[in-house]
């Protein structure tokens, strides 16, 4: 890319990404690479540089094997979320990156979900729903011996455990909407840390040694969760908490220290801090961005993963003690001075709506746009509901905003990131008053030179369900939409889903049995008489969260209607494109649309 242009949609797609999946004691740090077209794991040596380890047919990530130079691999096929296990050895440097069948099956059942949770010296623990393709199990295998020991299989949707010797700390969902519950398991006895109908998330849950007492993050009683420890005898203690926004910790191995992170506004900041929540010392990262982290055996080393709008991916080697950060990868290296600084970094927002609340929202503002597109805007949702908007790279919002399109990246009530009440407010019966505030964000954009006669949706999951709801239920306010593996019917949706996730997405958006009228009302596909916008649809045939089906049946609708709609399906992904190859086809085709029916010629 010379000076004088922008980065393109492909300029920006051919970007590697980076992430941090372990670190050993040596401080060399297991990453994922997406260089070669997805995900694959790259050993980064502070001394020897990066070496790729895997070349497999889709996205992987791994853990080192602690003691042995060993990494246990977790990969899928096709993006079908059937996660198997494999070892790869290290004991040799292999001459090339290990393809599928150079790796050592480890645990396989592809009928089956099998997600790697955690690792100890000699054994490896996951979460499996092979029991009866709906509750997930909890097991540890004894990779000398190959025996397995069921330690949890009380049922539910186990979305995270910790291991300290014999004791098991799960996370599992529970009956209220965006809720968790913590259990530990001691030889064979499971113990409720919290209570099952606690409205309140409990993540990042973490053993501290000999098994006794857990510190999470927790929003019990409160609206941002706080850093907590919770006693053998059900003694809470708050270590570090704010009244502005969410706190979470994670703990070294031998319990000496805690990182710290502050989650605010779509960033994160990070220190470091003993036990008992005292500031030991602070770490200044290179830039404003989402951080991921892992602590080496001994605690005295971290590896952090950055990403940020400007940066797709930095790899950071932390001294715990001194907060010193080396720089292992600069994802801006990649780039020419002039595409950096083509780049733009969004400004935080709060925009007004109808009952006096406030949406949190990003604004990417072009720079001499083009006078076709000046005053477009492509409002971007994301995907949950109970996910978040947040400081990291997006080449879609880097093209949209280089071809001269104003960017929003709003976080409608039912986001989390800014407190229980707000991520509360679109549960069940208060669905559609997310999907009011689309009109709310419509009405506010001439506030920052917006033209609302030419507002675009797009957005992907649950973003595309709002994507289609916006059309539908508000016909008239938007000049196009893209809609990326989106739901257009609750019913169908909920129908059809893979069984382990109906239950859990039926507590969010009703229950089929109960809630069967609102949920027909709160379908995209219900309101079809009314839609007359451009609709450009994306989808992977192997999607095991929202069927493919959702797609077809509005691309079939609208169809018969005549209004205009484009599907391109991807037999080789699932619920999102993790293939470059596939992004490089879909993108530019979606942002090209955008451009057509957003210029003031259209």
């Amino acid at each position: 890319m010379t000076s004088s242009t922008k980065p393109t949609i492909v300029d920006l797609l051919e970007l590697h990404s980076w992430t941090v999946f372990d670190v050993d004691e040596a401080g060399r740090v297991l990453a994922g690479s997406d260089a070669s077209g997805s995900t694959q794991l790259v050993e980064i040596d502070p001394v020897h540089g990066a070496r790729p380890l895997t070349a497999l047919p889709g996205a992987c990530s791994g853990r080192y094997l602690p003691g042995r130079r060993a990494v246990v691999v977790e990969h899928d096929n096709g993006g079908d979320e059937r996660s198997q296990l494999s070892l790869l050895s290290l004991d040799r440097p292999p001459a090339a990156p290990a393809a599928l069948d150079s790796l050592t099956p480890l645990v396989h059942d592809p009928a089956y979900i099998h997600s790697l949770v955690d690792v100890e010296s000699g054994r490896v623990v996951y979460r499996t729903n092979r029991r009866n393709g709906v509750d997930f199990d909890v097991v540890v295998r004894d990779l000398d011996t190959g025996v397995e020991k069921v330690v949890y299989d009380a049922g539910g949707y186990v979305v995270d455990v910790d291991v300290e010797g014999g004791t098991v700390a799960v996370t599992v969902l529970s009956p209220p909407p965006a809720s968790t519950q913590i259990r530990l398991v001691r030889a064979g006895t499971a113990t409720d840390v919290t209570a099952a109908d606690d409205h309140a998330m409990h993540v990042g849950v973490s053993l501290l040694p000999g098994g006794t007492n857990v510190v999470m993050s927790s929003n019990h009683g409160r609206d941002f969760r706080a850093v907590v420890r919770v006693d053998g005898d059900g003694h809470w203690a708050t270590l570090v908490e704010s009244d502005e926004y969410d706190v979470s910790a994670l703990p070294s191995p031998d319990g000496s220290r805690l990182l710290v992170f502050r989650h605010v506004d779509g960033g994160d900041e990070l220190a470091v801090h003993g036990p008992e929540g005292t500031l030991r010392t602070g770490i200044t990262l290179p830039r404003r961005g989402v951080a991921t982290a892992v602590w080496s055996p001994g605690s005295t080393l971290l590896a952090v993963g950055l990403n940020s709008p400007t940066s797709p991916g930095d790899v950071l080697l932390i001294d715990a003690s001194t907060g010193e950060v080396r720089v292992l990868v600069d994802g801006t290296e990649q780039m020419g001075p002039d595409f950096h600084a083509a780049l733009v970094e969004p400004d935080s927002v709060r925009i007004p709506t109808r009952d006096g609340e406030a949406i949190p929202c990003f604004v990417y503002r072009p720079s001499g746009p083009s006078p076709e597109l000046a005053g477009s805007v492509v409002m971007n949702i994301h995907g949950g509901p109970e996910a978040q908007a947040q400081r990291t790279f997006s080449a879609v919002n880097q093209a949209l905003v280089a071809a001269g399109h104003i960017v929003l990246v709003p976080n409608v009530r039912g986001s989390i990131g800014y407190g229980k009440r707000w991520y509360s407010m679109d549960d069940v019966r208060l669905r559609l008053e997310s999907v009011q505030d689309l009109v709310d964000i419509r009405t506010w954009v001439p506030t920052i030179g917006g033209d609302p006669d030419r507002v675009a949706l797009y957005g992907g999951s649950y973003g595309g369900y709002m994507v289609l709801a916006g059309l539908t239920m508000h016909p008239g306010l938007w000049a196009a939409g893209v809609d990326i593996v989106g739901i257009s019917s609750l019913v169908t949706f909920l129908r059809n889903t893979s069984e382990y996730r109906r239950a859990v997405r039926e507590r969010e958006y009703g229950s089929l049995e109960r809630d069967h009228d609102f949920l027909v009302k709160a379908s995209p596909l219900t309101h079809l008489d009314a839609i007359d916008t451009p609709l450009f649809v994306i989808h992977g045939a192997n999607d095991p969260r929202v069927p493919l089906s959702e797609s077809e049946q509005i691309k079939a609708a609208l169809d018969a209607k005549g209004v205009p709609c484009t599907l391109k399906v991807y037999d080789d992904e699932g619920h999102g494109l993790a293939k470059r190859a596939n992004r490089l086809d879909a993108y530019p085709a979606a942002i090209e649309f955008l451009a057509a029916h957003l210029s003031v010629a259209s």
